[in-house]
């Protein structure tokens, strides 16, 4: 009966503690996504990890967010087919490792305004138990405080459980 709390416990943790390392990347962090910031010399020193998130906040209708290869970030131009992110708090989960850029579409923005951004993400910092549940991919917009609430719930539900078996 010890050893199957002790298995529940193990599953448990596995399942709920890597999103909870995850980190959240406020982009330009108190400047935000704005014209005439190097966001170069901001990515410098950081790490990003498969598993982390980008948030981009800005003014709705003063900028946008587009995920485009190295030639649309040299360029400063995303492909046709490529919708941009618009809400002002967008949210991009790093799904992937590699290389990623981002750049602002409204004219002028990304050429003369260094409205752009490029980083390297790195494997995830530890392995996950394999989930039932597919994951957003890189070009997923949605509120940061979705992001911070669905770790916030799952952390309580690892609590209460860890709890619960501890406590029958």
């Amino acid at each position: 009966m010890a050893s199957c709390r002790i298995f529940m416990i193990i599953a448990i943790v596995a399942v709920f503690v890597p999103p909870i390392l995850a980190t959240e990347h406020m982009v330009g962090d108190k400047t935000g996504w704005t014209l005439g910031f190097n966001y170069e010399t901001w990515a410098q020193g950081k790490a990003f990890h498969v598993g982390d998130t980008l948030v981009f906040k800005y003014t709705p209708g003063a900028h946008n967010v587009l995920s485009v290869n190295g030639t649309g970030f040299e360029d400063c131009k995303a492909a046709d087919d490529i919708v941009p992110l618009t809400t002002g708090n967008d949210v991009v989960t790093l799904s992937t490792p590699g290389k990623k850029w981002y750049i602002c579409s409204v004219p002028g923005h990304c050429e003369s305004g260094n409205q752009k951004l490029f980083i390297t993400v790195l494997p995830q910092l530890s392995s996950p138990a394999s989930s039932p549940f597919p994951g957003p991919t890189d070009t997923s917009p949605s509120g940061a405080a979705g992001n911070i609430a669905s770790t916030y719930y799952g952390l309580i539900a690892a609590i209460g459980g860890i709890f619960g078996m501890i406590m029958f």
